[in-house]
């Protein structure tokens, strides 16, 4: 199963749309992740039409459009707990991290934007992700995106520039 995950879209505030090469890897992906600040009504509405099927967070600049803070779903045999990440950016990981041990047995993996930075690491027997800002939001130097196959127990994780 291809998971074709982003965060951190900011539009308008600081952005006017995801990249076209990224709306392609939304659209032809099986499932798509957002770890929240759509920053608009509209924008979790665009992701919505892209997206095949959706799995989705509220951030700390969403306005109140009924999505959850954290939600935990299985796929290819693996758990994803997808959260922000709100919070100080001291400590984000290991709070990311707590976050997922708390929710999920392994193997598990937490999904959180929140530092528009690309990370990948394992913290305490969970796999953290944060596939940065998907149209480049401030305090990215650039747009990205991660796409995850996830299958047997397993994941192999792709990062993406635009």
């Amino acid at each position: 199963m291809e998971l074709a995950v982003i965060s951190d879209t900011h539009i308008p505030s600081r952005a006017s749309r995801i990249p076209e090469a990224f709306r392609e890897r939304i659209r032809s992906a099986d499932h798509v992740v957002h770890a929240g600040d759509f920053d608009s009504e509209g924008t979790l509405a665009d992701v919505r039409d892209l997206a095949p099927e959706l799995t989705a967070v509220a951030g700390n600049t969403d306005p109140r459009v009924g999505l959850p803070e954290r939600v935990t779903v299985e796929f290819g045999g693996v758990t994803f707990v997808v959260l922000h990440g709100t919070g100080s950016k001291r400590g984000w990981a290991d709070r990311v991290a707590a976050a997922v041990r708390e929710e999920a047995d392994e193997p598990r993996v937490g999904v959180a934007g929140h530092t528009h930075k690309v990370f990948d690491e394992e913290i305490g027997g969970a796999r953290v992700l944060n596939p940065g800002s998907a149209t480049g939001a401030a305090p990215a130097d650039r747009a990205t995106m991660l796409t995850v196959e996830a299958a047997d127990g397993e994941i192999d994780v792709t990062v993406h520039e635009a």
